[in-house]
């Protein structure tokens, strides 16, 4: 991507006055949207409450005019794909927004704390990571059905299963994505207020520890403790953090034992692992597989069971995010790139070799959490921005 797709920030915004004009009377349209779907319980995998999410804003786009598929993930939930026409017949490759309407939060959650506003900020499960980014996104692609400026097609992507590390969608997010000049992303802006122009990787590694059961009085050395095999993996698998610079290893879960007076014959644990896109990962995984599978205590052995995970995402081209940049000071902020070691579906698409830049939704902070909330004095500025910049990709 040259800098000859981008337009002066002048140029950005007074071309398309009335576009900017519609999404700044739609901040209660925007709110309304937004406390509808958080008020959905959707956890991953609770299929019936990812459907009504994405029943919601399908029922928006296609009241706007917009076309809309379906596309069922049987046990997950839909998966939305609408498109919008660009104005030039022979452009080159659609661009593509991206988002994803399943949170981390179980079934019950919304009953227990829902949507709520206090000083300005909205607060509810996935308030921020990322419902408010779903409903920039439907807003943005209204604005562009009613007042165009888009030279290449535009195509929304909303998956159900991103924060499992997408296993279902990823397949659909590299089919769809296919040919893309350009993916943004509306995963919720840093509570710095940037955006993310680069992304670690995440592998969510399972593996098991076997040992021999004893009783723990009366013939402990007839056993062989796989906790205590686990601890010495434990620790060996810690000191691999910064082997390479930017990856990080944590086993976070763990369940091990039979009960207090046995030598526990068996332990199960969760690795998290974090890296870049620079990342050696063949080396990396074989100091991983040689530390589980390593007899670490006499009569014990460990293996893998599963390994799910996000690929990180590339720097951002300096042109992409030039682009942003322009489009966001075209309407009144100012915004840089920040480097995070949060995965997102961005990584599916940068591992593509489709320039993609992350963290475009509403500001938002602590996300996962009891806390997370969403900033909607920023909802309509960075849809203008959002808005800008797909017209600005020419």
């Amino acid at each position: 991507m040259s800098s000859s797709v981008l337009h002066p920030a002048s140029a950005l915004g007074s071309n398309h006055q009335p576009l900017l004009d519609w999404l700044a009377s739609q901040h209660d349209a925007m709110c309304a949207l937004l406390e509808r779907i958080v008020n959905i319980d959707s956890c991953s995998k609770d299929e019936a409450g990812v459907r009504l999410v994405a029943t919601a804003l399908r029922e928006r786009l296609e009241a706007a005019g917009i076309a809309v598929q379906t596309l069922a993930q049987p046990g997950w939930g839909d998966c939305l794909l609408a498109t919008l026409p660009g104005r030039d017949a022979a452009a080159n490759g659609h661009i593509q927004l991206m988002g994803h309407t399943d949170t981390v939060f179980p079934a019950g959650t919304v009953a227990e704390r829902p949507f709520a506003v206090r000083d300005g900020r909205a607060y509810g499960p996935g308030v921020a990571d990322m419902k408010s980014g779903l409903v920039l996104n439907v807003f943005v692609a209204e604005a562009l059905a009613r007042f165009g400026g888009n030279a290449s097609p535009v195509q929304l992507l909303f998956t159900c299963d991103e924060e499992v590390g997408s296993p279902v969608c990823r397949t659909l997010i590299r089919e769809r994505s296919q040919g893309a000049r350009a993916v943004l992303n509306a995963e919720p802006g840093r509570i710095s207020g940037n955006v993310v122009n680069q992304r670690k990787g995440s592998t969510r590694i399972e593996f098991e520890v076997l040992g021999v059961a004893a009783h723990a009085g009366i013939n402990p050395a007839q056993g062989a403790s796989a906790i205590a095999a686990l601890a010495h993996k434990t620790l060996a698998l810690h000191a691999l953090t910064d082997s390479q610079p930017g990856v990080t290893l944590n086993v976070g879960f763990v369940q091990a034992g039979m009960a207090a007076n046995v030598v526990a014959p068996q332990a199960l644990a969760h690795l998290d692992l974090r890296y870049t896109a620079e990342t050696d990962m063949d080396a990396l995984m074989a100091q991983i597989t040689t530390i589980i599978e390593a007899e670490s205590l006499p009569r014990t052995s460990g293996r893998i069971l599963a390994q799910t995970g996000t690929l990180p995402m590339a720097k951002t081209p300096d042109a992409l995010l030039a682009l942003y940049q322009r489009s966001a000071a075209s309407v009144g902020f100012a915004v840089e790139g920040e480097f995070t070691g949060g995965a997102a579906d961005s990584g599916i698409t940068s591992s593509m070799g489709i320039p993609s830049l992350c963290a475009l939704g509403p500001v938002g902070g602590y996300p996962h959490s009891e806390r997370e909330f969403c900033d909607l004095s920023t909802f309509v500025p960075r849809a203008q921005a959002m808005a800008l910049t797909v017209i600005g990709l020419e």
